[in-house]
């Protein structure tokens, strides 16, 4: 099974993500903050990251490079309220897998994520 960790700080975004990934097969996991997410990162594991560009305690796309650097094989999703074509850009750059504008339309996002999968598999094989 697929993991996905989801870090955002609307809960309702958190909520919403997480309901609807489990309902689609998905093991997830949730942070609220950049730290939280560091410290889900190392012991949750996942192969996908949703993550938002702006967070209470720092830049998300800082923190994408980090993943990157560390977990070069993890694809990182970001997610943001921010319709902005250089950050999109930027994120993109620094590898991350997509951009998704907030609201978030949940069958883009599944479609995005089974597309990587289908990736990984293929390039396997």
């Amino acid at each position: 099974m697929e993991k996905i960790l989801i870090i955002d700080d609307e809960k309702d975004v958190v909520d919403l993500l997480q309901e609807y990934l489990m309902q689609v097969g998905y093991d997830t996991a949730t942070a609220s903050s950049l730290h939280e997410g560091e410290q889900q990162l190392a012991n949750f594991q996942p192969g996908f990251v949703l993550l938002d560009i702006k967070l209470p305690d720092g830049d998300g796309i800082q923190f994408l490079k980090k993943i990157k650097a560390a977990y070069p094989d993890t694809e990182v999703i970001m997610i943001t309220g921010l319709v902005d074509r250089e950050i999109a850009l930027e994120a993109l750059k620094f590898g991350a897998a997509d951009y998704i504008c907030k609201p978030i339309d949940l069958e883009y996002l599944s479609n995005s994520v089974l597309a990587k999968i289908i990736t990984r598999y293929d390039q396997r094989t």
